[in-house]
């Protein structure tokens, strides 16, 4: 599919697009991984306070698990109009709800305050989060993979998935910040707030920046070809019907492939600060200032290992960071348990390192596996429908293993279990290298129409 000349004119520089789709990831993740943490070091007393330390803890990550919930239903909502529409305007949307919802629960009362009600405001709000980051993902990596070119996709989309560790980064240095300069009793009654208010001022800002870019000049390509069927008195299936009996065989990869990559992430990053503080007894600004640094890394690397993938293959550099951090798990809290900043932040940088090199090939890998027409549903779905199963009860599962045996070997064996699925899924994905996006469109095209005549459509 050849690039028409107006495609080429209207279309925004590459760097402006990923600058764009990177700002906005990182504001998203902020908000979403300030919940995240939050969770670990507050909201445990705040919102569940008549219970033991480790049971308020749960209790608290119970609240952040239902939020994946919403996920996939973003997926489904999202990549459905992202397909019909266009990336950039759901985009817009998914920043207002995210950042939205992240002030309201800066504003939310406390247990002591109003009882019950306040769980419950604060699950409704984590809801919110959820179906916004749902359509989040898909529609920023497929933005810039839908701008660049084959050669170096690998590359350029993977600078959005910086946004990840740049948003931890930030919340988690926000949160040390306060932490650093308050007691323990201003932050707990107030101090936690800021960081969630602030979220108000990084929207308008990230708002400016996304409003700024073109839309993908492959989609409007494929919706004027879309509009051509139309014309032609034919009738498109729906985006989410096309994914699912054309191309399930992609999301069940996709949804394999995240299992290792979720899993470890959120063991490591946020069920850690819980486990150091409540569990080696290290101090909170110890556990934050270690998972502060090593997200300040895995930025770094992000686009390394993205770029790698360009060279050798995404499969290779995926493979070896599922192994890696099956094997790392055994090691990590072994580490964590030295109880000293050194060897805390040793653990988390390495497993942060294998967690990279998953991460960072995933954007070109998963977009390269649909066509552009169903790219943002199939992405989605296989992303975020994963999620449920992996990150969202990740903490959970480890702070209940810990519970029940006392030893984190559950956990480590919890994770290597999590990384033998996804070699297997990757085992079974082709190598998508080099793929011509719009050779995807033509070959998916010629083995399965998105549409059909109207007069033999049936529901």
């Amino acid at each position: 599919m050849a690039s028409s000349p107006d495609v080429a004119r209207t279309s925004s520089p590459l760097w402006k697009v990923v600058g764009a789709s990177l700002i906005g990831t990182t504001i998203e993740w902020y908000d979403y991984f300030l919940y995240g943490t939050a969770a670990a070091l507050v909201f445990g007393k705040v919102f569940f306070p008549n219970n033991d330390p480790l049971t308020g803890t749960l209790l608290s990550f119970l609240t952040y698990a239902i939020g994946f919930a919403a996920r996939p239903l973003g997926a489904l909502v999202f990549g459905h109009f992202g397909d019909r529409i266009g990336r950039k305007k759901l985009l817009v949307v998914s920043l207002l709800l995210m950042g939205g919802s992240t002030t309201l629960i800066g504003c939310l009362p406390t247990y002591h305050q109003v009882g019950v009600a306040a769980p419950i405001m604060l699950t409704a709000l984590r809801l919110v989060q959820g179906f916004a980051l749902g359509g989040e993902w898909g529609g920023a990596v497929l933005l810039v993979s839908e701008h660049g070119d084959a050669r170096r996709r690998g590359f350029w989309a993977s600078w959005p998935q910086g946004g990840a560790p740049a948003g931890n980064l930030l919340a988690a240095g926000v949160l040390s910040l306060l932490t650093a300069v308050q007691s323990e009793s201003t932050f707990l009654s107030w101090g936690w707030r800021v960081p969630f208010l602030l979220s108000a001022l990084l929207v308008l800002v990230g708002m400016w920046i996304r409003l700024s870019v073109d839309e993908s000049p492959l989609f409007r390509q494929a919706l004027a070809k879309a509009e051509a069927r139309k014309a032609a008195q034919q009738t498109e299936q729906p985006p989410l019907v096309a994914v699912l009996r054309h191309h399930w065989r992609e999301v069940l990869v996709a949804m394999g492939a995240r299992m290792a990559e979720n899993i470890s992430y959120y063991v490591m990053t946020t069920f850690v600060l819980a486990y150091a503080v409540t569990h080696v007894h290290l101090p909170k600004q110890t556990a934050l200032n270690a998972v502060l640094v090593a997200s300040a890394i895995q930025f770094a690397l992000i686009p390394l290992f993205g770029a790698l993938s360009d060279r050798v293959g995404r499969k290779p550099v995926y493979l070896v960071g599922a192994v890696g951090v099956g094997v790392w798990a055994f090691v990590f809290f072994t580490l964590v348990d030295a109880k000293s900043f050194g060897s805390l932040l040793l653990a988390v940088t390495i497993g942060l390192v294998f967690h990279s090199m998953m991460y960072a090939p995933q954007a070109a890998f998963f977009s390269e596996l649909f066509a552009t027409r169903m790219r943002y549903s199939g992405a989605s779905i296989g992303a975020q429908f994963a999620s449920v199963a992996a990150g969202a009860p990740a903490p959970l599962i480890a702070t209940a293993l810990l519970k029940d045996y006392g030893s984190s070997t559950p956990i480590s064996v919890y994770v290597a279990i999590a990384a033998v699925i996804t070699v297997l899924a990757v085992l079974c994905a082709k190598e998508t290298r080099g793929r011509d996006l719009a050779e995807v469109d033509a070959a998916q095209e010629a083995a399965a129409p998105a549409a059909v005549p109207a007069k033999t459509l049936t529901v």
